[in-house]
């Protein structure tokens, strides 16, 4: 039966810009809840196809009841275009995604949200690098965001 799912084809069109849709290597994945499998998609005449139009046809194709629950990631348009190559998985829930699906794409996706308060890496390095350089009251001032204005010397 896994045979059977390997290779199946979608073809999108709208208008000239048609773009066709494979997947391989598809697995499922019981423990994880989930279809797992490498998709790839033919577009010629474009540069390249939106995640969104791709789910919506997957969804089709597969049968799935809701759309959210197809997450597709590390796509990469092959040299000269016309070809994309990314990673795809259809969960039985969305609570299945939750619970093993990373940190980021859950984010992208909007089933979790950013932390509040948190500083980017760059910026916390540089507030530590700035910290360090400083002496005395100025030390608690940069700690807590505010703009040190250096002292003339006269």
């Amino acid at each position: 039966h896994s045979l059977l799912q390997t290779r199946r084809v979608s073809f999108v069109t709208m208008g000239d810009k048609a773009c066709t849709i494979r997947t391989r290597k598809f697995l499922t994945n019981r423990l994880l809840g989930r279809k797992q499998f490498v998709i790839d998609v033919l577009h010629p005449n474009r540069a390249s196809v939106p995640k969104e139009e791709l789910k919506e046809k997957l969804a089709k194709t597969y049968k799935v009841s809701d759309p959210k629950c197809i997450f597709l990631w590390g796509f990469k348009i092959a040299f000269g275009g016309q070809r994309s190559t990314g990673f795809g998985v259809i969960y039985d829930s969305l609570d299945m995604a939750k619970k093993s699906l990373s940190k980021h794409l859950l984010m992208r996706e909007g089933l979790k949200e950013k932390p509040k308060g948190k500083l980017a890496r760059k910026a916390s390095k540089e507030r530590k690098n700035k910290v360090l350089k400083v002496r005395g009251k100025a030390k608690t001032e940069v700690r807590s965001g505010k703009a040190v204005a250096k002292k003339k010397k006269d």
